[in-house]
């Protein structure tokens, strides 16, 4: 990786997704598909400020794909990174299904076996994850994406723009509440999925005591969240 901007552009790039604090486009690298998420400025920041917090983000951002990889988790290849501009030129996922998606196809058609090795699979990734003190911090169904290869699935973990480096169970409660609280809204009445999640994210995690830790601040921000709706 390198902080200069990359020879090689080769295609006309397309935005295919613009949020508060990043663009994606679609671009090639050398032929190679590559997606490309470009920080920009914040107009209501002083200058030098946003150039720091935006400098931090995206090296950040970058750090935690690195530090899953390591771990084995898929994650798209980082082809480089272009810090003067706030770029990170990615591997392109190509023939995925969002989790969202996914799991939809297979409700349609109530294939409960399928539905409970993803939920084994996911719950290990997010575990492993945790294990290494990577917070997603926005884990969604549409942050995990999957491919069918050879009747395998390969599951890559994608959008890590909030991500952050943690050992606190706070911070990894608060990464399944937000992944439980997508998972329901999206699919409503699988309760005994995400509990499968669940399960599948315990018996990966090696330290008995921490992970019994890290479910009772689950049902704590549990708890916090059905306050906030009870008293609006």
């Amino acid at each position: 990786m390198a902080d200069i901007t990359p020879l090689g552009i080769d295609a006309i790039p397309e935005i295919i997704k613009q949020g508060a604090e990043a663009r994606i486009y679609k671009s090639k690298l050398f032929g190679k598909n590559v997606i490309v998420k470009e920080r920009f400025q914040k107009k209501y920041r002083h200058p030098t400020l946003d150039t720091k917090l935006t400098h931090k983000r995206t090296l950040q951002e970058a750090r935690a794909i690195l530090k899953c990889r390591k771990a084995g988790i898929k994650t798209p290849v980082v082809y480089f990174l272009d810090l003067k501009n706030h770029k990170i030129y990615m591997e392109e996922i190509e023939n995925s299904l969002t989790l969202r998606e996914k799991v939809n196809n297979l409700l349609k058609v109530d294939n409960k076996i399928s539905l409970k090795s993803i939920a084994f699979d996911i719950g290990q990734m997010i575990s492993l994850m945790h294990q290494n003190e990577v917070i997603h911090g926005d884990l969604t169904t549409s942050n995990i994406l999957i491919q069918d290869k050879d009747e395998n699935s390969i599951f890559t973990l994608i959008d890590f723009g909030l991500s952050f480096i943690s050992n606190f169970v706070e911070d990894m409660g608060v990464d399944l509440y937000v992944l439980e609280r997508a998972f329901l809204s999206t699919h409503p009445n699988t309760e005994w999925l995400f509990a499968c999640i669940l399960e599948s994210y315990k018996n990966c995690f090696k330290d008995g005591n921490k992970v019994k830790d890290v479910f009772d601040k689950l049902e704590e921000i549990r708890s916090r969240g059905r306050k906030r709706v009870m008293v609006g």
